[in-house]
C-alpha cells in the first residue's frame, strides 16, 4: 500500500503544481488585459489632443488665408492689427 500512497501524493502534487500554474497565466494575462487597457486610454487621449491642435491649426490657417484676402470679418473696430479708416 506504500506504493499506493507514493502516487497518490504525486498525483496531487502534480494537480497542485498545475493549478498554481494555470492561476500565474490567468494573472499575467488579468495583468497584460490592465496594461492594453491602459495603453488604450492613452491612445485615445492622444489622439484627442492631436485632434484638437490640427483643428487649432487648421483654423488659424483659415484665418490668415482670409485676413491676406481681406475676407474676414473684423471682431473689434479697435483692434491695432486691423484699423478702421478715419471717421470724417
Amino acid at each position: 500500500m506504500s506504493g499506493q500512497n507514493t502516487s497518490q501524493t504525486f498525483a496531487n502534487n502534480a494537480t497542485s503544481q498545475a493549478q498554481l500554474a494555470r492561476d500565474e497565466i490567468l494573472n499575467q494575462g488579468s495583468q497584460a488585459s490592465d496594461q492594453t487597457s491602459s495603453y488604450t486610454s492613452q491612445a485615445t487621449n492622444l489622439l484627442q489632443q492631436t485632434g484638437e491642435q490640427v483643428k487649432n491649426i487648421a483654423q488659424g490657417a483659415a484665418d490668415a488665408v482670409k485676413n491676406t484676402l481681406g475676407m474676414n470679418k473684423p471682431t473689434s473696430t479697435d483692434h491695432p492689427s486691423n484699423p478702421s479708416p478715419p471717421r470724417t
